[in-house]
């Protein structure tokens, strides 16, 4: 079952819209899902999914692709965070350790700021936005309601989490990864892994947003 679902659900979302950095704002809904493609991945014959994600707040998906893609801050997008880690992991750079600080808190810049080659960090950070505009594209659709969305996102990952016919290329950038669960997994992801795939009613939920819209 899990098997078919996701097979079903990379053919979905591989005949939606696909749209890739610069992206404009009105093809983005106010709320909703991404879906996430890289260059030279594939699986179940079509472009395979990399990551799943939504927002917080209301009306603030745009604003959270944008920082995935083009705002230079790792602590405001795990996945910048991450592809910045599995870049730094494969050149065998010491910057990893402090690449991994997160500098969100005053007290975290008053006890790290000082430590840290802060020029380096923008150039890490310019080469992550160039991985991410280059390889990443996506396709999104809206769910307004906040519960529905937080729902339905961890079902998709856990659905593609648990397909032993999904796996990441012996070239993808996350086999690098620090992290363990991107490794194991070929997600850009940590949380939400191995848990409840998508049941049919989800599915048909979501089919009736896309095929409708």
């Amino acid at each position: 079952m899990e098997y078919t679902h996701c097979e079903y659900i990379h053919e979905l979302f591989n005949k939606m819209e696909r749209q890739r950095f610069p992206f404009k704002k009105d093809k983005i809904p106010d709320n909703g899902i991404y879906i996430l493609f890289e260059s030279g991945e594939i699986a179940h014959s079509v472009d395979r999914i990399v990551r799943v994600g939504t927002h917080r707040g209301e009306n603030r998906l745009y604003s959270r692709l944008e920082e995935h893609f083009s705002k230079e801050n790792k602590d405001r997008s795990i996945l910048r965070k991450n592809i910045g880690m599995a870049i730094l992991n494969k050149n065998n750079d010491s910057f990893l350790k402090y690449w991994e600080i997160d500098l969100t808190t005053k007290a975290a810049k008053e006890k790290y700021l000082k430590e840290i080659d802060m020029e380096k960090q923008k150039r890490i950070e310019k080469e992550v936005t160039n991985y991410i505009q280059s390889n990443i594209s996506f396709v999104v659709f809206g769910i307004d309601d906040q519960k529905d969305r937080s729902i339905l996102e961890k079902s998709i990952i856990s659905t593609i989490s648990l397909c032993n016919k999904c796996k990441q290329s012996e070239g993808w950038l996350g086999n690098y990864s620090p992290k363990e669960k991107i490794m194991e997994s070929g997600l850009w992801l940590e949380q939400g892994l191995g848990q409840t795939p998508l049941n049919d009613k989800e599915i048909n939920y979501m089919e009736n947003i896309i095929i409708n819209k």
